[in-house]
């Protein structure tokens, strides 16, 4: 997997009165956060990837539609399982340390995909395989609420300040990787295998290297250093009651709710499902759509990096927006333009994941920059696994049941409110380039 090196990272020597981090350091902090990053986005691609194929398996496939949507259903409730996750880790992040709690996230997750891979199938055991597939995505849920917030904590703490925004790409530089990893899977799978062996057994070695690669990324981030920022807390900071404090600060929660909600469901809607909703509702080539989507994946890439870079110019309030608005007035125009085609694919994907870029570049760090450091795990890690719960978690079933219902006009209201909401409170948090996390 290529995951971005030092170089492309080194945003420059911080402008803070303590030294700049050690070359390893920065090379282990990219590529520990970065690795750790791509395999829970990974998870989360193949299983949405791979559910036509094993939700016949796992399920009484009597009904197929009612087999797919009860895989989108456990897909949904591996989401409930994160604001849990999000206190759990964040609790450990903000106590015992961000690259304890990184370390244990990425561990779970990694077993979570192994549980996947060997579950037997609903022939074989009856009820017991759908209730395996769901125990394993609730710990993946669980791993996967922690593991945003811990690592883009860590990393928003390891970056020089002047550079945090360009720094902070890496979290969706990394899981866009992760996804096109598992999207490119799926096409060589495709390609490779006969119907037949993909449901059999071909949907489950992607879960298997899924387990591979985390048990990798686990040993990477064993090896890393704990962030100067919570190393210099006191230990009287450490130990403060954590309620009191998520308390005092509820309107930051409010805040990261707020401007999470739009672009997460835009982003499930066109980064993660637009593929799968080309092939199997408007008829178009499975490794089409496959390979559309992965190349407007690439446009992503390029995206983020720039727009980590304007947001260190003229600042994040900016960009986000460019992002939110940008997003809601150009919904329903690609939605009109997708139809049959791989290229009205590619154009209607790369649009809007142009925009949506702007805000998934620069989130982890305006994040990041809105808690004090004792806090700042937690605060991120809960409010932001709600909104991911709530709103992300059910944006696939929302999308195939609205969609099969009353047409895709109507899921577009539904992503357009939620845009404009988070357009409202961009309004109101404070601009926060270049702020001294200490």
């Amino acid at each position: 997997m290529d995951i971005p090196t030092q170089t492309a990272f080194d945003g420059g020597t911080p402008a803070q009165p303590s030294p700049p981090a050690r070359p390893v350091s920065r090379r282990r902090t990219v590529i520990g956060t970065g690795i750790g990053n791509a395999v829970e986005w990974y998870d989360w691609m193949i299983y949405a990837t791979f559910a036509p194929f094993f939700a016949s398996q796992l399920f009484n496939n009597q009904d197929p539609a009612s087999a797919v949507l009860s895989t989108l259903a456990i897909f949904a409730v591996g989401f409930l399982a994160r604001p849990l996750g999000g206190f759990v880790f964040g609790w450990l992040g903000d106590r015992v340390g961000r690259k304890y709690s990184m370390t244990l996230a990425v561990g779970m997750s990694s077993l979570g995909s192994l549980l996947v891979g060997i579950t037997p199938t609903y022939a074989a055991v009856g009820a017991f395989a759908s209730v395996m597939l769901l125990v394993a995505r609730l710990i993946q849920g669980l791993a996967h609420g922690g593991e945003l917030p811990s690592s883009q904590t860590y990393l928003s703490e390891m970056a020089p300040r002047e550079h945090r925004g360009f720094w902070s790409t890496l979290i969706y530089v990394s899981g866009t990787l992760g996804n096109l990893v598992g999207t490119m899977l799926g096409v060589v799978l495709v390609m490779v295998l006969s119907k037949e062996d993909m449901l059999a057994w071909g949907w489950r070695v992607p879960f298997l290297i899924g387990a591979a690669l985390g048990l990798y990324a686990l040993v990477m981030r064993s090896r890393m250093k704990e962030t100067d920022v919570f190393e210099h807390e006191s230990a009287a900071e450490k130990r403060e009651p954590m309620w009191p404090q998520i308390v005092r600060h509820r309107k930051q929660a409010m805040q990261v709710i707020g401007m999470t909600i739009g672009g997460t469901v835009v982003y499930y809607t066109w980064g993660v499902l637009a593929p799968t909703y080309a092939s199997t509702s408007l008829g178009m080539d499975r490794g089409a759509a496959l390979w559309a989507g992965a190349a407007a994946n690439i446009v992503f890439l390029a995206a983020l990096l720039l727009w980590g870079k304007v947001s260190d110019k003229i600042g994040r309030k900016p960009v986000l927006w460019i992002s939110m608005g940008g997003a809601a007035l150009m919904h329903f125009p690609m939605t009109w333009l997708l139809r049959d085609s791989p290229w009205q694919l590619f154009v209607s994907m790369s649009v809007m994941l142009v925009f949506i870029a702007a805000s998934a570049a620069i989130l982890p760090a305006v994040y990041s920059e809105m808690f004090p450091t004792n806090i700042r795990t937690v605060g991120v890690g809960v409010p932001y696994s709600i909104a991911v719960a709530i709103f992300g978690g059910t944006a696939p079933y929302l999308n195939s049941w609205l969609t099969g219902s009353f047409g895709p006009i109507a899921f577009g209201l539904y992503a357009l409110v939620l845009l404009l909401i988070s357009i409202a409170v961009i309004f109101t948090i404070p601009e926060t380039k270049g702020k001294d996390l200490r």
